[in-house]
């Protein structure tokens, strides 16, 4: 994907690459395909999320950060099945590139066929967990989960995952999106593209 926005964030967003931007105080921002994928056709999937701010930083400055593949954290499990990418926030104390206005852990697991993994976690964060391609199981009891599919963890200090002996061709591991932080527990008005705690909040930033 090619990225421009109004704060002088740009560049090219390739495989294993992300783009964290903090909107902030407000931000104009686009990203297209470039012509020349376009033209060759195929298939490719990009992830979005959005995080909210508390009131306290909801009008901070906006920020760009162009995070390359290359530059995540790389862990893996102590048989090799599983390989972990430390995008932002930090795990068992390997820290992510990214920087966050409030304590967040964002990862991106491949799993093996077969293979389990079980990743130490913050007791004080939200846990998610989304399938980006293939079929396993999440948890301690091992519910299963496939691709498309997110999983919304309880209390407790370790994340469970692991992936089915077979899989489809399509995909070959189990890749999984594994997100969470310090709840916030603000009020939230929301509208469009514009996440504030009150709908004058709103109307002002409108």
């Amino acid at each position: 994907f090619l990225h421009q926005d109004s704060n002088v964030g740009g560049g090219t967003i390739t495989n294993g690459d992300t783009q964290w931007m903090t909107a902030g105080s407000g931000l104009l921002h686009i990203e297209v395909p470039p012509e020349s994928l376009v033209i060759s056709g195929g298939l490719f999937h990009g992830l979005q999320l959005w995080v909210n701010l508390p009131k306290s930083m909801k009008m901070s400055p906006p920020r760009y950060q162009d995070i390359r593949g290359g530059d995540v954290a790389l862990l893996s499990s102590p048989d090799g099945g599983a390989l972990v990418r430390v995008i932002a926030g930090e795990l068992d104390g390997h820290e992510g590139p990214g920087i966050t206005h409030t304590p967040i852990t964002v990862l991106h697991a491949t799993v093996a066929p077969g293979a389990r993994a079980r990743l130490p976690w913050n007791q004080e964060y939200n846990a998610l967990v989304y399938v980006l391609n293939g079929k396993g199981t999440v948890g301690p009891d091992r519910r299963p989960i496939r691709m498309g599919q997110l999983a919304v963890l309880g209390a407790g200090d370790v994340i469970e995952v692991g992936a089915d002996e077979s899989q489809e061709s399509r995909s070959p591991s189990l890749d999984l999106y594994i997100m969470g932080g310090r709840p916030i527990r603000e009020p939230i008005a929301a509208y469009g593209p514009f996440v504030m705690n009150t709908r004058q909040e709103l109307l002002t930033a409108f």
